[in-house]
């Protein structure tokens, strides 16, 4: 067990009774992306989700739970994922593959105690597993390799099944959703909260000063997008993961919904009173969000915190990487990431012009000063220029 597990199970007590472990309320959910939007700091998350991705993790991570218990393997083995190592390296305490019968046994709300392999309900034991760390994921993590051949074979199925399904949508925008939102030749910043994604809209700071692009939030990219400063313009998502402060800015709202047109989270929207409108498609939101985005004429699409290299791809595991891949074909050269675009930006006039323009601007004023002889004009003038100078620099840098 890793040194953080021992530490804080040494050093939480459970006051009735000081029985050995980590105690805290149980937050019970099988659906985990609903989940991380009522996960608070302390809690222990119960999920119910096999080959934990990067971005599930981030969204759960983001919370700072005490504790994560999996019902399923975390790692079964098909490919390496991501999502376990990164609670781990948060100082997450994650107790897999517990079974589903815990669903059973533990109502959402209720107290519960993690002692080494064990979930205990009072002095109950429910449920046992293993409490993997550092050293247990990486051994996992090795041995999931050998399943990437046949993941990218599966990958390659999915693809086509995908393409087939979804071929008049991918070539001709049939089914998608004409918004009110005006994207013709303007920039559009897609936003998921996934890996960096604060890290990313820090780095879009001035970009999305400049450009004014239209900011699209994918379910708790809108809340992302709030807690950065900015106001959406458009939601996109399954309305399981985004709050009702966030749907209540006045952002037009656009519902994923299933193929067949069933939307579950249209009904939470309507509720709001918010007017919505649906999207059926076999893709994910994220890639709703940019298929619309593309069809409506924006000239760049902008990804913050999506999936941007293969081992963030085959991480999702399902059959959304066919629907990422694809959607991404059809963008071609129009979609770029969020730290290319960070890389590549810089304020039209860097630093070291601004300070020599600002030198040269004292030394023409203290010269006329100098050589001239009303002084007092010239020094209410020198006042006058610096205070319009400060004032321009604050507006540019804060």
């Amino acid at each position: 067990m890793a040194a953080w597990a021992f530490m804080k199970l040494a050093a939480l007590r459970r006051r009735d009774g000081a029985l050995p472990g980590v105690v805290a309320t149980a937050r019970v959910d099988r659906r985990t992306a609903r989940l991380g939007a009522q996960l608070s700091a302390g809690e222990i998350a119960v999920i119910d989700h096999t080959d934990l991705d990067r971005v599930t993790a981030e969204a759960l991570a983001s919370a700072k739970p005490l504790a994560v218990v999996n019902a399923q393997p975390s790692i079964s083995g098909r490919f390496p994922n991501l999502g376990p190592q990164l609670l781990v390296e948060r100082g997450i305490m994650l107790l897999d593959n517990v079974g589903s019968e815990v669903f059973a046994s533990i109502k959402d709300g209720a107290r519960v105690r993690i002692a080494d392999n064990v979930l205990y309900l009072g002095e109950h034991e429910i449920a046992s597993g293993t409490l993997q760390d550092e050293a247990s994921i990486a051994a996992l993590m090795e041995d999931a390799k050998a399943g990437l051949s046949s993941q990218l074979e599966a990958f390659a199925v999915t693809t086509a099944e995908f393409m087939a399904e979804e071929r008049a949508m991918l070539l001709e925008g049939v089914g998608i959703p004409d918004v009110r939102t005006y994207f013709r030749g303007k920039h559009a910043v897609v936003v998921v909260r996934g890996p960096d994604y604060a890290r990313d809209l820090k780095g879009l700071k001035h970009y999305i000063r400049e450009y004014k692009p239209v900011l699209i939030g994918v379910d708790g990219g809108a809340d992302a997008l709030i807690e950065a400063g900015h106001k959406p313009h458009l939601i996109v998502g399954d309305m399981d993961a985004v709050s009702d402060a966030a749907l209540a800015t006045g952002a037009e709202v656009v519902v994923h919904a299933l193929p067949d047109g069933r939307a579950p989270g249209l009904a939470r929207v309507q509720d709001l009173g918010v007017d919505a409108i649906t999207f059926p498609t076999a893709g994910t939101a994220e890639d709703a969000a940019m298929l619309i985005a593309d069809e409506r004429g924006a000239s760049l699409v902008v990804s913050v915190g999506g999936h941007a290299n293969l081992t963030e791809f085959l991480d999702r595991g399902r059959a959304g990487m066919a629907s990422s891949f694809l959607t991404r074909l059809r963008l071609g050269a129009k979609i770029t990431d969020a730290k290319t675009v960070s890389k590549l930006y810089h304020n039209r006039i860097s630093g070291f012009a601004l300070l020599l323009l600002v030198i040269a601007a004292m030394a023409a004023i203290v010269a006329a000063f100098a050589l001239s002889d009303s002084n007092h004009t010239y020094l209410h003038n020198v006042g006058d220029a610096w205070h319009s100078v400060s004032a321009w620099l604050r507006d540019l840098f804060t």
